[in-house]
């Protein structure tokens, strides 16, 4: 296992001089050596991707109407949602996974969020989509999506995880990327209104204490939300990263719930009850319970702790490298607030290195994190830590069934590691 000697400069950072060269000759040495060519050996052939003339660049392209709502490149057509078939006992039910590996920065692109349905997709006609409020309000509402575009509109950078992700990791090492493990989360731009302010406009009597907001889909989608929630941070949106939400996101307006579990924000809402108690409704009765090891139950856990996950290297995103310098790359969240930190270690948890965070920094959304190291092709044991504005510290496996046990399948946020082997494939293993 390497050591962190063998690493040059400190907080796994490689120096200037090393990355850059001390002047403008070895300034385009290094750039080869490092990025290009990290073995240093001279090319002994010509390179036909620059001898050679392209197919691309002897032709016209398309035009600009060829693709009137734009695709991706057909080079990257690998980069896909997926699911894992026997998860399930239908796709309706069921559940697809965000490519982590695959993506850059912190904001998930449309159609890369992950899908959870109880119901299937429903398709609503925006213009015969109603909103109802009624329950303990003065005055009970319906609005149009029209009506609600009317109110004060607010964008807000929020990251959406399932409960379960990484459910299917509580009791030992199971599949064998981060798409899977990790996959049920995506993170963006939402555009809509404040909760607080249709409430209040429906006029809140004072007994009021929950909400329960109901999807339009077959399933019926509900659950209980304290008031207090409802009146925080909670919008009802209509829009994600720019456009209008998607059918399988909740097209025409679903429910955001900031930092709490993905069950709760409800997709294809018609309606939100207020009432005095919790319903108890299915959702939060058979399912999203905690089961511990003594037999009981905790309920109502709807925060998401903090967790992180790297992304780059893991087992779909390999080093094809071999040697030298290494960029690792990875996500860090809480739904209680801000990243202020993610320490990261090469050797197992041996020693641990303070990553760099990089990019916007946002309460209950994503933070992107990078650890550049000098890899000596030894094999190593990938961990991430991440540190919230709470203080709360992202706990390991070992240290999360000292409280839960091994029954759970909700809210596992332990340290996830990756072991990296001498020919860079990677496999997700379990040591602590």
């Amino acid at each position: 296992m390497s050591k962190p000697d063998n690493i040059r400069g400190h907080s796994g950072g490689v120096s200037r001089r090393h990355v850059l060269g001390a002047s403008a000759a070895g300034m385009a040495f290094a750039a080869t050596r490092v990025y290009a060519n990290p073995a240093g050996d001279a090319p002994t052939t010509p390179d036909k991707a620059i001898t050679e003339l392209q197919d691309w660049s002897q032709a016209l392209g398309d035009g600009v109407d060829a693709k009137p709502y734009g695709v991706p490149s057909k080079y990257e057509a690998g980069v896909v949602r997926r699911n894992v078939e026997w998860l399930t006992a239908s796709p309706q039910s069921s559940v697809n996974f965000t490519p982590l590996h695959d993506l850059e920065g912190i904001i998930t692109p449309n159609g890369l969020c992950f899908e959870r349905h109880h119901g299937g997709v429903a398709e609503i006609n925006p213009a015969k989509f109603r909103f109802m409020i009624n329950g303990l309000v003065e005055k009970p509402m319906v609005f149009t999506i029209d009506d609600l575009k009317r109110f004060p509109r607010e964008n807000r950078i929020f990251f959406l995880e399932c409960a379960a992700n990484s459910g299917m990791e509580w009791r030992g090492a199971q599949l064998n990327g981060c798409q899977f493990t990790h996959g049920m989360i995506h993170n963006v731009m939402y555009t809509g209104v404040s909760l607080k302010r249709v409430l209040e406009e429906a006029g809140l009597k004072t007994n009021a204490k929950w909400v329960m907001p109901e999807g339009g889909d077959s399933a019926a989608m509900n659950r209980s939300i304290p008031l207090f929630k409802a009146l925080d941070d909670c919008m009802l949106a209509y829009a994600m990263n720019g456009e209008a939400l998607r059918p399988e996101q909740g097209y025409p307006l679903r429910l955001v719930v900031p930092g709490w579990e993905g069950n709760m924000w409800v997709k294809w809402i018609r309606r939100i009850e207020v009432g005095d108690m919790p319903w108890h409704a299915r959702e939060e009765t058979s399912k999203y319970t905690d089961l511990m090891e003594n037999g009981n139950a905790r309920r109502f856990t709807w925060e998401m702790d903090a967790k992180s996950v790297i992304t780059n290297p893991s087992p779909q995103a390999p080093i094809k490298h071999k040697k030298g310098f290494t960029v690792l790359s990875g996500v860090a969240w809480s739904g209680r607030g801000k990243v202020s930190r993610v320490d990261v270690t090469i050797d197992g948890g041996k020693n641990w290195h303070t990553a760099r965070l990089d990019g916007p920094s946002f309460d209950k959304s994503m933070h992107r994190f990078y650890y550049e190291f000098d890899w000596n092709g030894e094999p190593l044991l990938l961990q991430s830590r991440a540190i919230d504005s709470t203080g709360y510290v992202q706990p390991t496996k070992d240290e999360l069934r000292q409280v839960r046990g091994y029954n759970s399948i909700y809210h596992n946020n332990a340290i996830q590691t990756w072991h990296v082997k001498a020919n860079g494939e990677v496999e997700n293993v379990e040591i602590s």
